[in-house]
């Protein structure tokens, strides 16, 4: 049973994405690419898979502080091998201040084998409420 992100991220929704680990500075995604998400090779489009190693970190980072919203100050990604079939993505929390989060994420395959690494920085940004019924969108971010 997968978990709740805690926010809507559409493109998240859009891709399939589910949360099935959020603790303790780690987290854990799986991913099946459908055929939209593919590249002209047939293979998961590298782009769907920088999304997913990004969410994995932003999740990671979140995990601690649950509370708050996480913005992607920067990401470097390595591609391994092409990703296929159904894909894990482990992010983890390598070390916080209060403000920022350094992060890592890998991806693995239905066979347990990496396909691609990222590193990535994070800010984090309270939530601001975006209405009376509404307050787990981010309609206003401080990058200050």
């Amino acid at each position: 049973m997968s978990i709740p992100f805690g926010v809507r991220v559409p493109f998240v929704d859009h891709l399939g994405f589910t949360l099935e680990r959020f603790e303790d500075g780690q987290s854990e995604l799986h991913y099946e690419a459908r055929p939209e998400h593919l590249n002209s090779f047939a293979v998961t489009h590298g782009g769907a898979t920088m999304t997913l190693m990004d969410v994995a970190m932003a999740t990671a980072a979140r995990s601690v502080q649950p509370e708050m919203g996480v913005v992607t100050i920067e990401m470097k990604t390595s591609f391994m091998q092409a990703a296929r079939g159904k894909l894990t993505a482990k992010g983890r929390l390598i070390h916080r201040t209060a403000t920022l989060a350094f992060t890592e994420a890998t991806i693995f395959d239905a066979e347990g084998k990496p396909c691609s690494h990222a590193t990535g920085t994070f800010k984090y940004v309270r939530r601001l409420p975006t209405g009376p019924k509404d307050s787990n969108a981010l309609n206003v971010i401080s990058t200050d």
